[in-house]
């Protein structure tokens, strides 16, 4: 039987694609006559000697011919090593050593002793071979996890080759992975608590209409003055992640190799702090070779926390707007465009100038007016245009610091949360997200309340764009009071929410 043929997948975004593998053992040629064709990288091609050494350690025989090993289609790209282990498995069908495997699909790196080690993506190996027809896929023991989410899908993870072996051998005397719960135990019980967090009262109300709302949030305030522990505490009181919110996330994280091993899928909300010397392709994706995921991708139905934002660099954060906007990454190369989920709320802090002090009444800004400028000018005005609340955090007094009076807890905002997202989800969008179509119907404003509004257009001279989040602002504000109608008082918040972009950017 000098050719076989087994299935595996390959990587694409978050999704895979099916991959014919092919094995031909020709006559005349030596076991050191090893080549694969179908665009490999690197890291395929390499596979030569980790597969023959797995065979050799593991107690099977390698074929003393010319190897031959094709990955079909062959005009797609092949990266990593997750194709050593069906690799290995069609060079000994290819001998006898195992029978056919049809309708099976197997990812997997291999060691040189034929232990099998994790890779990344293994959630979406698993629905692309449920999609393909497969009944089964053999992962290594670390993925099983993740590869048992999806459904219809017999999952065994092994730990060596020679299981591979036996697997193929007598399926029967194996069982395949146990799936794991639909969403595990909610973790954001244990996210620290709004209570740790003494005064402030205006940041705890904005944190609780932006997470009602999923609106962005901008924090400006001196060094010290809580703004790092208000955005810490947020994912602590927004909603759990429905099935189809923690697939997609889990998706994510496992094609970024950031799932940690053993899990199935994520149960909270991801929360992402990257350092502001961030690369622009760490940040919204892409890098050498097939792009990978981001920060913003990795955010995806999560929070993504920029600390000390005018510290990163401009090229940077102008790459925000696109995944602002749409909700989506798009990556093009001259071979391949790919799409990468986004949707993220954005939490960003800073001082408000570069010694911090500028407008405190206890300390002295030692900054000049054009360094001032300078600084607060590294955010563009598209940029804070997408940023629906713009919050001053100010230094907390010693009176407030020492109170006994700690506020509302996290799962008291989270109930109030709670409530907000319950009515949004009636209309069918949450109020960050309502189309400009839309807009009017589900943002009606009472008498008083246009008038506030008109009075705020015009002595703010806000754009249009900020007209509309104003309104999904005032929207939220009033879903929190469970009042059907946009009032006065409710436009009034959400316009003190924009006034810093008047007050400190002019």
């Amino acid at each position: 039987m000098p050719l076989f043929h087994t299935r595996s997948a390959a990587i694409f975004g978050i999704e895979a694609r099916p991959i014919d593998i092919e094995v031909d053992l020709s006559q005349g040629g030596s076991q050191r006559d090893f080549v694969v064709v179908g665009m490999p990288d690197t890291a395929v091609r390499e596979s030569r000697e980790r597969i023959r050494s797995a065979i050799h350690n593991s107690g099977f025989g390698y074929p003393n011919r010319a190897v031959t090993i094709n990955l079909a289609p062959a005009n797609v790209r092949k990266e990593g090593a997750g194709f050593d282990l069906p690799m290995a498995a069609a060079i000994l069908g290819a001998t006898g050593t195992v029978r056919k495997c049809d309708r099976l699909m197997m990812v997997g790196e291999l060691s040189l002793d034929g232990g099998l080690r994790p890779v990344r993506g293994a959630i979406s190996m698993a629905a692309c071979a449920r999609v393909e027809g497969a009944h089964s896929i053999v992962v290594p023991r670390e993925n099983a996890a993740e590869a048992a989410v999806v459904e219809g899908l017999k999952v065994y993870g092994v730990s060596h080759l020679s299981e591979v072996v036996g697997l193929l051998s007598n399926p029967e005397r194996f069982k395949p992975q146990q799936p794991s719960p639909p969403v595990a135990v909610d973790p954001n019980v244990e996210a620290p608590d709004f209570r740790d967090v003494r005064g402030q009262t205006t940041g705890k109300r904005a944190m609780e209409v932006a997470a009602a709302g999923a609106h962005n949030l901008l924090l400006v305030g001196p060094p010290g003055s809580g703004k790092t522990m208000l955005a810490r505490r947020l994912s602590g009181i927004l909603p759990p992640m429905t099935l189809a919110e923690a697939l997609v996330a889990t998706q994510v994280h496992s094609v970024a190799d950031a799932l940690p091993r053993g899990t199935g899928l994520l149960g909270a909300r991801p929360f992402r702090a990257p350092h502001h010397t961030i690369s622009d392709a760490a940040l919204v994706g892409g890098g050498i070779g097939m792009p990978r995921p981001g920060e913003v991708s990795l955010a995806h139905n999560g929070v993504l926390f920029l600390d000390e934002l005018p510290e990163f660099p401009r090229n940077v954060l102008e790459m925000l707007r696109q995944p602002l906007e749409e909700g989506s990454v798009t990556i093009a190369r001259s071979q391949i465009t790919l799409n990468f989920p986004s949707t993220f709320m954005l939490v960003a802090a800073m001082n408000p100038c570069r010694c911090g002090y500028h407008g405190d009444p206890t300390r002295e800004c030692r900054c000049t007016g054009a360094q001032i400028q300078m600084y607060m000018g590294k955010i563009s005005g598209p940029l804070l245009d997408r940023i629906d609340l713009h919050i001053e955090i100010p230094a907390v007094p010693y009176q407030e610091l020492r109170s006994r009076d700690t506020g509302m807890s996290s799962a008291e905002m989270r109930q109030r949360v709670l409530a907000a997202r319950a009515i949004q989800q009636q209309r069918g969008y949450v109020n960050a997200t309502i189309p400009p179509g839309r807009l009017r119907e589900i943002c009606p404003l009472d008498d008083a309340g246009e008038r506030t509004m008109e009075m705020a257009v015009r002595r703010m001279g806000l754009s249009a764009r900020a007209h509309d989040r104003i309104l999904k602002v005032a929207r939220t504000i009033a879903d929190l009071s469970a009042s059907e109608q946009i009032q006065a008082k409710h436009v009034a918040e959400a316009v003190q929410y924009r006034s810093l972009d008047r007050s400190f950017w002019n």
